[in-house]
């Protein structure tokens, strides 16, 4: 099979890409020309993911049998994708994440507070308001994903994809994606204060029993790879997750203890945490997400296992730790104080 990566060099990218090359599918990744760390000998192709059309002649030339966009995030991009793949593939795999569900939205405060019925599946309600995030938080993103344009909008980007007359359509429903190569650095929290010596962890009560989607680089990129090459995924969408889904302070747990830390983590009430500590969004609405049809209908299971999966991301971490932190991130006056209180 003849597969073309659109972003294909960046966190979930380099690991697909690697496993479609060795179960023996020839693979070329289109980027604009960065330094690209994919096994040596793929082919590239290098152009603008905003302007595909400039690159036609290249991308027909290595005739992809499916083409999978890694990068999406607007309408007019996915209009581009399925314009361009029309005359070109007979299959295109997109990946969008679980923000696009109400859920999601209650969580953030933008469809009201009452709880959406857990676990989502794929036939969970989406939301009605399509401006998930604010103008600063947009451009947050794009400070760390290039990709990223203003007027994100994972719906949108399903119901081209989904609605283009294009058979061979498939949407990956991404979870909270965590490992090596990490831009978010969703370890560094725990990972610093465990490194600063911090003998307890505050979490607010709240946040402590909150559960949402999560899944390690690798299985994610797995979970795509069998999308890619079974037919049964045509024309369906598909969860992407770990299961069971803990609570937020297992989760936390379970880092400190591959980590080697042997402190205690405290939860607090919420008036008695730290400004710096509260959970952002309305943490009565869990994320509780089924991946149950991609296990069934595609046979996905992890192909790391959780302890690992932890290791590896630990590691990395540690080698590659973020470029700027905020220091309002880490007030350890205002936790000692706390801690102070309550004992």
């Amino acid at each position: 099979m003849r597969v073309l990566l659109i972003g294909g060099n960046g966190f979930i990218g380099f690991h697909l890409a690697k496993q479609l090359h060795a179960s023996g599918h020839e693979v070329a990744i289109f980027h604009r020309g960065e330094n690209c760390p994919v096994a040596p000998g793929l082919p590239h192709i290098h152009g603008d993911r905003n302007r595909l059309g400039e690159s036609r002649e290249q991308l027909q030339h290595f005739a992809p049998d499916v083409i999978v966009d890694q990068i999406l995030s607007s309408g007019e991009q996915a209009g581009q994708l399925m314009q361009l793949s029309r005359d070109m593939t007979k299959r295109v795999v997109a990946l969008s994440t679980a923000d696009v569900y109400h859920a999601w939205g209650v969580l953030h405060g933008v469809e009201g507070r009452e709880p959406e019925p857990l676990p989502i599946t794929e036939n969970s309600p989406l939301r009605t308001t399509r401006k998930l995030y604010s103008p600063e938080a947009i451009r947050m993103l794009q400070n760390i994903f290039t990709w990223a344009m203003e007027d994100y909008d994972k719906i949108a980007v399903e119901e081209i994809v989904m609605g283009s007359g294009n058979p061979g359509a498939t949407i990956l429903r991404l979870p909270m994606v965590y490992g090596p190569g990490d831009l978010l650095h969703r370890f560094f929290p725990v990972l610093k204060r465990i490194a600063d010596q911090r003998r307890s962890m505050i979490l607010p009560e709240n946040f402590a029993a909150w559960r949402g989607p999560r899944g390690y680089v690798e299985n994610v990129a797995h979970a795509i790879a069998l999308a890619v090459t079974n037919e049964v995924a045509t024309g369906r969408i598909y969860n992407v997750c770990e299961e069971p889904c803990v609570p937020e302070l297992e989760w936390q747990k379970r880092i400190a203890e591959q980590g080697d830390w042997t402190g205690q983590f405290v939860v607090l009430p919420v008036a008695s945490t730290p400004k710096h500590l509260l959970f952002p969004g309305n943490a009565a609405q869990h994320v509780v997400v089924s991946s149950d049809r991609i296990r069934s209908e595609l046979g996905y299971s992890e192909i790391v296992g959780k302890d690992e999966a932890l290791r590896r991301t630990i590691a990395w971490e540690r080698a590659n730790l973020p470029k700027v932190v905020d220091p309002q991130q880490f007030d350890y006056a205002a936790e000692d104080s706390a801690l102070a209180d309550a004992a």
